[in-house]
């Protein structure tokens, strides 16, 4: 029986991973459910599933689900803020961590599991785009086990070489290729993009994802960011992965083997599949996916991304290669804009110009401590806001 901490656990990530703990309760138990400010859905959570805690980062949130929960007459501790969601992170009892929050909100909590040495299911491509080489050090030095749960890196886990482990650099491997839906204005003329709506930006044609990453997902930043990511995941360079676009979205990642072979891993586009994966792994349970249909699919379709159509993806390459903080910057910065975007005060072409003047604006250095990260997170996202007031100003 494993115990289960689910950060971000009212996002889409936590939702699909509570109805794989539904379907084995033999299996898992839920621990502690944490979420923003979406006490209605957190105190529905709690009444199933009866946590022994419940965390909300919002301290007025946390007030209100804890006079909801002792009107239920539920045992269950409710905390608040960051230094609740380290504390459930990392607590002894805890054997499992679902790193589900969005954003760089995620970093903190994610780092706290790794440096508790928990088996942490990472969702939060963040904490390895804001601080890779302290977040894989954190897993090496505590006997942290570290499976990823986004699609692409799921996929590429399992086709790495039996008994691979993250953060290795993998044998006999020459390339990874990562697939991409191409979002939904893969084919749109580009002299339209200027016009697009946060409602248009977050209709992803094949996942169900919150808005945040739908938008990330349109302009390929999220992309971006995966890409840095498995840099980080499978010991790689930039160089050694290929982005290609797949417009069906049931290969989810391939591995190129230098003897010809090329192993990919496909299924319907469910995010409970990967979920499933992690928490079993090495085992396989079912996870309420519907089988593949091959002859419904049809057939399947592959192109390289269009590097003008989506400048986001082109900046992720380079901060990849510049390394440091310049992946931090690009994050913070990429936060902001498409915040400002969801909130109208943006246009979505002019989220990639913000991002890109921030990353300008801002000196890479080296990442290596936490305190440099968090002030460069911090200084990224204030010049960012200065950047967009100028835009909307002019």
């Amino acid at each position: 029986m494993q115990a289960v901490t689910i950060l971000g656990a009212t996002g889409s990530i936590g939702v699909s991973t509570l109805d794989v703990i539904r379907r084995h309760p033999d299996r898992f138990s839920v621990f502690a459910l944490t979420a923003n400010k979406d006490v209605k859905r957190m105190l529905e959570q709690c009444l199933e599933f009866k946590p022994r805690y419940a965390v909300m980062a919002d301290v007025s949130a946390a007030k209100e689900l804890q006079q909801a929960i002792k009107a239920e007459n539920i045992e269950c501790e409710v905390l608040s803020g960051n230094e609740g969601l380290v504390k459930v992170a990392s607590l002894p009892e805890v054997d499992t961590v679902m790193a589900a929050i969005v954003g760089a909100a995620g970093l903190l909590p994610s780092l706290a599991a790794a440096e508790a040495g928990k088996r942490v299911l990472l969702a939060n491509k963040e904490a390895l785009v804001m601080s890779g080489h302290l977040f894989m050090q954190a897993v090496r030095d505590n006997g942290a086990v570290l499976l990823p749960i986004d699609s692409e890196h799921n996929a590429i886990f399992q086709s790495m070489p039996a008994g691979y482990k993250t953060g290795t650099k993998p044998v006999s491997v020459r390339r990874i290729l990562l697939t991409a839906s191409g979002g939904p204005f893969r084919d749109a003329d580009p002299k339209t993009l200027g016009a697009v709506t946060p409602e248009q930006a977050v209709a992803h044609p094949n996942w169900s994802m919150g808005r945040k990453i739908s938008v990330d997902s349109a302009t390929m930043m999220n992309k971006g960011l995966e890409l840095i990511e498995a840099c980080w995941l499978f010991d790689v360079g930039p160089d050694d992965i290929e982005v290609v676009i797949h417009r069906q979205s049931v290969i989810h990642s391939m591995v190129d083997y230098t003897d010809g072979s090329v192993l990919a891993q496909m299924g319907n586009p469910d995010m409970r599949t990967p979920i499933a994966h992690a928490m079993a792994w090495p085992e396989r349970i079912e996870s309420g996916v519907a089988p593949l249909d091959m002859f419904s699919v049809g057939r399947l379709d592959f192109e390289p991304p269009d590097l003008e159509r989506f400048p986001c993806l082109r900046l992720a390459f380079e901060a990849a290669e510049a390394g440091g903080t310049a992946s931090t910057i690009l994050n913070a910065a990429n936060e902001i804009a498409v915040d400002a975007f969801l909130d109208e005060r943006l246009g979505f072409t002019m989220i990639a110009d913000v991002i890109e003047a921030t990353m300008n604006a801002i000196d890479f250095q080296e990442a290596d401590s936490l305190e440099t990260i968090l002030s460069t997170d911090a200084k990224a996202r204030e010049v960012a806001l200065g950047i967009i007031e100028n835009m909307v100003v002019n």
